[in-house]
C-alpha cells in the first residue's frame, strides 16, 4: 500500500521468513557457523533455540539455500504428532513410499535408505521445526534414530530447533542420554539496541530506499524497548509506523509517533502477555504496574520514556565531540531532575491508593445518642396569663 509512496521495491518489514532479508546480527552470525560447522563434522544432534520471532525458521532457510552441499535434507514443522506420524514425515520428506507401512518398516527403510546415502558421499541431515512441542516420549524417539550409525560415523545429523522452553524438556532425567548426544548447542539472543537501528535501515535498504523514511534518535530507541529487539515484533512495529507516516504524507518518524501507536495496538499486552517483566525505577522495582491508578499509569510510562532517553545519551556520549559534552551533561542532568520530580509523584500517588484503601476498610464510629433538653422554665408572664410553676 505504501511502498510506492515511499519509494519501495517490496515491503521492507514483511513477516514472511525470507533468507535473502536476513540480518546477520552478531548472535545469528555465531548460530549459522555453529550450524554450518555441526553439519560439516556430522554431529549427531545440534540444538538452536531462540523466542518466539527471533528468527529460528528464516536462518533455517538461509543454512537449506547456501549451506547445503552433498547434503540430503528432511525438514518436519509439524510436531503435534505421534511417534508413527513423525516417522511418517521424515521418510515422506526424504522421498521414500510411506503409505501403508508400519513403524517397523518405516524405521528399516529410513535406515537403508541412509546407508545407500552414505554410499555416494551425501549427508543426511533431519531439520524438526518447533521442537519445543515434542514431548519426552517422542524426543526419546527421535534419539533413537541416531542410533543409525556405521563404523564410520553417524548416518543421520539431526537439528532440533525450538524456543527456550525446549531446554527446560530436555533437562528432563529421562533425557540424559539425547543431552549427552547434543555436540552443538546455540542460542538467538534478542538484538540489541545499536542493532536494532542498522536492522530497520538494513531492511529499508533490502526494499529498495534506505533513506525512505528518517527514525529520530528517541523513535529506534523507543522501537527497542517496546520490541525488546526481536525482529518479529519490530517488523509489526515498523510496517504500522509506515502505515500511519503514508496515512499522514510524513517521512519522519519521532519518539511521540511510536508512542502513539504503541498505545493504539496495546503493544505491551498484545504481544508480552505472560512476560510483563518487572521493571526498576530508580532502584523501586515496579512488579504489579496494572494495579495502579491511571494517573500512575501515565507517569510510569513518562519515567520509562526518560530511562530511554537518558540510556541513549549516555551511549551516544562517548562518541560525541567534545564541544557538545557539556550540554550533553546539562540534559542529562535536567532529566534526572524530571525523572526525581516524576517518582515523588507516583510514591504520592501510590500513599493515596493504599490510604484510600484503608480508610474503606474502617468502619465510621456510631453518633451517640441525642440527650433530651431539659424543659424550660416558664416565665413571669405566662404564669400570671396561664397559671402553673
Amino acid at each position: 500500500m505504501y511502498e510506492k509512496f515511499f519509494k519501495f521495491g517490496s515491503k521492507p518489514f514483511d513477516l514472511l521468513p525470507n533468507p535473502d532479508l536476513l540480518f546477520m546480527s552478531r548472535t545469528h552470525g555465531k548460530a549459522l557457523s555453529y550450524l554450518r560447522y555441526g553439519i560439516e563434522e556430522r554431529a549427531g544432534f545440534i540444538l538452536l533455540t531462540g523466542e518466539v520471532g527471533a528468527g529460528k525458521t528464516t536462518l533455517i532457510r538461509l543454512l537449506m539455500k547456501d549451506h547445503m552441499d552433498k547434503v540430503t535434507l528432511s525438514k518436519v514443522t509439524n510436531t503435534k504428532v505421534d511417534s508413527h506420524q513423525l516417522l511418517t514425515m521424515i521418510n515422506d520428506d526424504f522421498g521414500l513410499e510411506t503409505e501403508g507401512r508400519s513403524k517397523a518398516a518405516l524405521v528399516r527403510e529410513l535406515n537403508e535408505f541412509l546407508i545407500d546415502q552414505y554410499a555416494l558421499g551425501q549427508r543426511c541431515v533431519l531439520i524438526i521445526d518447533e521442537a519445543q512441542n515434542l514431548c519426552a516420549e517422542l524426543l526419546e524417539e527421535v534419539r533413537m534414530l541416531s542410533n543409525l550409525e556405521t563404523d564410520g560415523g553417524k548416518l543421520l545429523q539431526i537439528i532440533l530447533a525450538g524456543q527456550p522452553e525446549l531446554k527446560e524438556t530436555l533437562n528432563s532425567h529421562t533425557l540424559l542420554q539425547l543431552r549427552q548426544r547434543i555436540q552443538i548447542g546455540c542460542h538467538l539472543s534478542p538484538l540489541k539496541p545499536e542493532e536494532v537501528r542498522d536492522y530497520i535501515l538494513y531492511r529499508m535498504e533490502c526494499a529498495g530506499n534506505r533513506e525512505a523514511v528518517q527514525f529520530s534518535d528517541e523513535a529506534f530507541a523507543r522501537i527497542s524497548e517496546q520490541t525488546r529487539g526481536v525482529p518479529r515484533l519490530i517488523n509489526i512495529l515498523c510496517d504500522y509506523l509506515l502505515i500511519d507516516a503514508y496515512a499522514a504524507e510524513r517521512r519522519e518518524i519521532g519518539g511521540q509517533d511510536v508512542a502513539e501507536i504503541v498505545d493504539e495496538l496495546d503493544f505491551e499486552r498484545q504481544y508480552w502477555p505472560e512476560k510483563k517483566s518487572e521493571r526498576s525505577v530508580g532502584g523501586t522495582v515496579q512488579s504489579r504496574a496494572r494495579a495502579l491508578p491511571g494517573q500512575a499509569q501515565k507517569v510510569l510510562r513518562a519515567i520509562r520514556g526518560l530511562e530511554d532517553r537518558l540510556d541513549y545519551l549516555e551511549r551516544q556520549s562517548a562518541r560525541d565531540l567534545p564541544s557538545t559534552m557539556a550540554g550533553l551533561l546539562d540534559r542529562i542532568e535536567e532529566l534526572e531532575r524530571q525523572v526525581s520530580y516524576q517518582k515523588q509523584q507516583l510514591e504520592a500517588l501510590r500513599l493515596m491508593q493504599q490510604t484510600r484503601a484503608m480508610a474503606s476498610r474502617i468502619e465510621p464510629p456510631a453518633d451517640p445518642a441525642v440527650k433530651p433538653e431539659p424543659p424550660r422554665k416558664k416565665s413571669w408572664a405566662y404564669r400570671v396569663l396561664f397559671g402553673g410553676e
